[in-house]
């Protein structure tokens, strides 16, 4: 008997399902970060995306989706009559920003937060009947002082709740989280979503980042789309092309690469112009967008006299930056058995030093390259320094710093005085930089 022959599309539409099936497997269960700028909001193909969203939600898929809200804040700005002022590509959040900051964000939240939950009948999100839960689950930190700009209300991710988001994702919710988050202090501080994305991308240990882009991803010198990239291509791709794609396209992809530094396996740009690029990119052999990969190693141990040029490496943005004070080569290799590095597949990703003063020491040069931040490196490097503090019978650790006193905080430390430094250390402070202290005691 002759098998009945159907129409060219229900033919393509069976074999793209039936093909599918092996991908629809694999995703189920799945940890995924969706990073959706504000941009995409506004975009004619937003009701689609919403609708992809939907049916991965529906094939068991864990979704955190993180939304971007920029254009939609300079709107208010300039409905306002007010300008952003930049500074290193950050916006300077002043408090009458900040106003306008949160209207903005809150509209956008809202807005994706309204098409998440239609139901409508003859659509594709009839029951859908998705939750969509916000809350505190990132906390903050300012970003600071820079080049003498104080950033103000401007702030990064200091860490990620990770028990109470996981909690939300196994039972089934959506997690839509905004690019405003709270400091224990009760500070609101404006965030970019790249941030926000990567952190939470490798705290939860996602199975993928997934970030929205205009167009279909990163393209060769010829203008072809570039299907796949390593991280050591994808990091040679960043120094070659960086400052010649767009910004936005930028921070997309230094999200999929920082995620990927993580711990995140796969990270993808996906177009939020195209109807459907989700799922072509998720449940096609060859997808539609750019996929970057990954899988590293990484140990603690004492510095020796051949990561001299690695740490050199690694300070040397913080201390033009003016976070880290400047230190020569020669005056690193004489002080090379004071610090210890966390070593991850032959390269110095993190760095600390110790320099007693009786019973109290200064912990100093604490650093973490910006591709490793957030890891939770620099609180095992701190845990290890401590560590050796005690086996030298160190009673107090004290610091300088002049922008990451938050984090210090989140560790224990608290503010001090300069009379509360070692009389040697008080001699040498720099009234001009300016930094405060903290001490910390190991009794």
């Amino acid at each position: 008997m002759p098998v009945n022959t159907q129409d060219s599309t229900t033919n393509a539409y069976v074999k793209w399902f039936r093909h599918s099936t092996p991908y629809i497997n694999r995703h189920s269960d799945k940890t995924f970060v969706l990073m959706l700028p504000g941009e995409a909001i506004t975009h004619a193909n937003f009701h689609n995306i919403v609708h992809d969203i939907a049916l991965l939600c529906s094939l068991d898929v864990r979704l955190v989706l993180v939304h971007g809200a920029r254009p939609q804040i300079d709107d208010h700005l300039q409905t306002s009559g007010i300008s952003s002022r930049f500074h290193k590509q950050l916006r300077i959040t002043d408090s009458e920003n900040l106003r306008l900051v949160i209207q903005a964000s809150g509209e956008a939240r809202t807005i994706v937060e309204a098409a998440l939950s239609t139901s409508l009948p003859n659509s594709p999100m009839q029951d859908a009947d998705m939750q969509v839960i916000s809350g505190n689950f990132v906390v903050a930190m300012p970003y600071g002082v820079i080049d003498g700009v104080d950033l103000q209300h401007t702030g990064k991710v200091r860490k990620v709740n990770t028990k109470s988001l996981n909690v939300v994702l196994d039972s089934g919710a959506v997690v839509l989280l905004s690019p405003l988050a709270y400091s224990p202090t009760g500070e609101i501080f404006n965030l970019t979503p790249s941030d926000v994305a990567t952190h939470v991308a490798g705290a939860i240990k996602a199975d993928k980042l997934l970030a929205y882009v205009a167009g279909n991803g990163l393209t060769d010198s010829d203008g072809n789309l570039i299907r796949q990239l390593s991280l050591p291509e994808c990091k040679k791709y960043l120094a070659d092309h960086g400052e010649k794609i767009s910004f936005d396209l930028q921070q997309a992809v230094s999200a999929c690469y920082l995620s990927c530094l993580q711990g995140v396996q796969r990270a993808q740009l996906i177009s939020y112009e195209i109807d459907g690029a989700l799922l072509t990119e998720l449940f096609t052999r060859d997808g539609l967008g750019t996929m970057i990969y990954s899988g590293q190693y990484e140990q603690l141990r004492m510095a020796s006299i051949d990561d001299v040029a690695d740490i050199l490496e690694l300070i040397r943005p913080l201390e033009e930056q003016g976070i880290l004070v400047r230190r020569s080569r020669e005056l690193l290799e004489t002080e090379i058995n004071q610090f210890h590095v966390m070593d991850k597949d032959g390269a110095i990703v993190a760095c600390a030093a110790l320099y007693p003063y009786g019973d109290m020491a200064e912990l100093s040069c604490v650093a973490t390259h910006p591709d490793y931040r957030n890891g939770g490196r620099a609180a095992a490097l701190l845990q290890q320094m401590e560590n050796q503090a005690r086996k030298q019978h160190i009673k107090q650790l004290f610091l300088l710093t002049t922008q990451t006193a938050h984090w210090f905080i989140e560790q224990g430390f608290v503010q001090g005085k300069i009379e509360n430094l070692p009389i040697a250390k008080q001699e040498l402070y720099n009234y001009q930089r300016n930094s405060k202290i903290f001490i910390k005691s190991l009794e």
